[in-house]
């Protein structure tokens, strides 16, 4: 019996030194900045799109940002190039494939999950925001807009997870039915 025991006991003192799943305090998700329409593929940003850019800039200066993420698109990558330079970070591009937003998704959490306390931002994708939330552990939310672009989410991952939805930048078009 006293096996036993002193086995459990060690597997308990080796279970409390195995390190937590490490998350950060705070995840800002905003979707990409106006897009221009050409080239199809691979936009850049509009001249609304670097002006909303610059203001995310302003927006999320001094949030204590460790680390941010995009995708490899040039439109996410340009609505974070302000806010990187500002804040002496370089951006994390995570690929996102044409037509597969969940093997993004999960990229993406692997890649949160990396970053233990601290802030950071992840710049999306209409299809993928929503979906990175949910996969944080925050609330199932429609898709964004095809012209809204004016929403940060701030979530505070863990159990339970708290989402807030604030505006920066100038008010995008009204929304459609359905989506945010």
């Amino acid at each position: 019996m006293k096996t036993v025991s002193r086995g459990v006991a060690l597997l308990g003192l080796a279970l409390l030194a195995l390190p937590a799943c490490a998350m950060p305090d705070l995840v800002f998700l905003v979707r990409h900045a106006e897009r221009a329409s050409e080239p199809a593929g691979d936009p850049d940003l509009t001249a609304a799109g670097e002006a909303r850019a610059q203001q995310l800039a302003v927006a999320l200066a001094d949030a204590g940002l460790r680390q941010i993420i995009t995708s490899q698109f040039r439109r996410s990558q340009q609505t974070a190039a302000a806010l990187a330079r500002r804040a002496q970070l370089p951006i994390v591009s995570v690929a996102a494939g044409r037509g597969d937003a969940g093997a993004h998704v999960r990229a993406v959490h692997a890649v949160v999950q990396g970053q233990d306390g601290g802030a950071l931002l992840i710049v999306g994708h209409s299809n993928t925001v929503p979906a990175i939330i949910e996969a944080l552990g925050g609330p199932a939310l429609p898709e964004l807009c095809e012209s809204s672009y004016q929403h940060i989410f701030v979530l505070r991952p863990g159990a339970p997870a708290s989402l807030a939805r604030l505006r920066y930048g100038e008010p995008s078009p009204a929304a459609a039915a359905g989506c945010l």
